[in-house]
């Protein structure tokens, strides 16, 4: 099966979904139905032929959360190109290199995203930009979106793309430093979303939310996806400037049913008075990954919203979006892990000789499912470095007991301090739980007699002072001598990727040079 699948469905003559049914929209906007996006996205298609996109040429979408980003999407997919979903945060230098580095043809953008560019337009590969002009001026050098919009709305007379051919490309999140392609087929796409319908029985009466971009595996592959192969309806919010009142006000007014929610949006929703006087009734499922949930705003979301289950997650773009979750109800009975294999998924945990470690000890998570990326885009060392025997070594520490996982921190972050091993994750639980601590991550920094240190970066709750011996007291009175922080730094906010995880090598860089016992 490949991606085309989605929009030919609306239009079969024994198809399960009904074409008039609303498929996606933003916000409180009417929707697309099935019918419109299958309609629309041929004429993309045919549109991008015109334009010269043959099967396996690149095609890169710069563009905010919409309608015409889906169309997009399934219009490449349908040609047998591939998808470069990019990540509109990044400077022009940056888009620049994802550019080159997948050899991008044709850039399909956002107004403002491609007037970024300028500055290294002559230094792209891109031989046509199309510009969403109806979101404001255009550049003077690209193409306007009716050249989309006034394509053909017949089948494209090309051959289906086949479940080995490339489908999208997806430039990792960089948490750890410059980021890789990494590579999914239409068989890994078809394959992930058949997995999520399986497990999380999706079906024409669900509503799902998008809360995050729609270039990440988390706004569009996750939830989303299989929530339209099944005939349900997708839910989108505007990029930029998110707001938890303004999302839980959405999704009170659609009935969403499942929505997605990152760690730091869960703080946000408990300790939101507002959020207390709307009907969220219909919402019986969050969906929550990237960085783990503190056990106490688990508690404190049962007490306050106890209809609703939690669904932690654990996953990443190269090596399944989701290879371990728990069942309804495992988020309350136990928070610290994340949860079992996911159908069709495996998991290990070894240690740095590729050895799987005993019940309980900590390790590298290797992961394994017929949803892994092909590998990475033109980085043949850096493939065969990750992906071994099928498997992907994630990068990720973690161990397993009775069967269910629980996330360590990323192998990178770990602590070697005086010859124990320190994982920030039981830190930066410890020290949320303090009143005045909104926000905080472990990092290790430079020592001259441990080798490294824990240091403590710590954002205060708004309205709150604290000091550097508040936190110290804290951490005496909850933490072995060798964990406790040996340097505590403030900051207004900590540095997150677009699913908001904190990227821990940035302050680093920044703490760890001027780094001082």
């Amino acid at each position: 099966m490949d991606i085309s699948f989605f929009t030919r469905q609306a239009c079969g003559q024994t198809s399960r979904v009904e074409p008039d049914a609303p498929a996606l929209g933003m916000e409180s906007e009417p929707p697309l139905t099935f019918a419109q996006l299958a309609g629309r996205s041929r004429s993309y298609a045919n549109a991008l032929l015109e334009l010269g996109v043959r099967p396996g040429d690149r095609v890169g979408i710069l563009m905010y959360n919409g309608n015409e980003y889906w169309l997009a999407y399934f219009a490449i997919t349908r040609l047998g190109a591939i998808a470069v979903r990019l990540n509109f945060r990044l400077g022009p230098a940056e888009i620049q290199y994802a550019l080159e580095d997948s050899g991008s043809t044709v850039l399909l953008g956002d107004p403002d995203l491609l007037e970024r560019l300028t500055v290294v337009r002559a230094n792209l590969p891109v031989q046509h930009f199309v510009a969403l002009d109806r979101a404001g001026p255009a550049p003077s050098w690209a193409l306007s979106w009716d050249v989309l919009e006034g394509g053909s709305d017949a089948e494209p007379q090309t051959a289906l793309p086949g479940p080995d051919d490339g489908a999208m490309i997806m430039y990792t999140s960089g948490t750890t430093g410059r980021p890789k392609g990494a590579l999914w087929s239409h068989g890994t796409t078809a394959w992930w979303t058949a997995m999520q319908i399986m497990e999380w029985k999706f079906s024409a009466a669900s509503v799902t939310m998008v809360t995050g971009p729609l270039y990440h595996v988390g706004g569009l592959e996750n939830y989303t996806l299989p929530t339209l192969a099944a005939g349900g309806r997708v839910v989108m919010l505007r990029s930029k400037n998110f707001q938890i009142e303004r999302t839980m006000r959405i999704a009170s007014e659609a009935r969403v049913t499942d929505l997605l929610l990152f760690p730091v949006m869960i703080q946000q929703m408990i300790q939101s008075t507002e959020i207390e006087k709307l009907d969220l009734t219909s919402v019986t499922r969050i969906f929550t990954g990237g960085d783990a949930v503190h056990p106490w705003a688990i508690e404190q979301l049962r007490d306050r919203y106890p209809w609703m289950d939690l669904i932690q997650v654990y996953g990443l773009t190269e090596g399944t979006p989701v290879v371990a979750c728990g069942a309804p109800g495992f988020a309350f009975e136990r928070p610290q892990f994340v949860g079992r294999a996911f159908p069709f998924a495996e998991l290990t945990v070894r240690d740095e000789h590729g050895r799987q470690v005993t019940d309980g000890t900590a390790g590298e998570i290797w992961t394994r499912s017929p949803a892994n990326a092909v590998g990475y885009w033109n980085k043949p060392q850096e493939s065969a470095d990750t992906f071994v025997d099928g498997w992907c070594k994630t990068g990720d520490l973690g161990l397993v007991e009775d069967g269910a996982l629980r996330i360590s921190g990323r192998k990178k972050d770990m602590i070697r301090s005086g010859g124990e091993n320190i994982y920030p994750a039981e830190l930066e639980d410890m020290l949320l739980r303090h009143p005045k601590i909104a926000d905080v991550a472990i990092i290790g920094i430079p020592d001259p007699t441990f080798v490294e240190a824990v240091c403590a970066v710590v954002v205060v709750a708004d309205g709150e002072e604290l000091t550097v011996a508040d936190v110290m007291e804290h951490c005496v009175a909850h933490l072995a001598s060798f964990k406790r922080p040996k340097r505590v730094e403030f900051v207004d906010a900590l540095p997150r990727t677009a699913s908001l995880k904190v990227q821990k090598f940035a302050l680093r860089e920044r703490f760890g040079a001027a780094a001082t016992p």
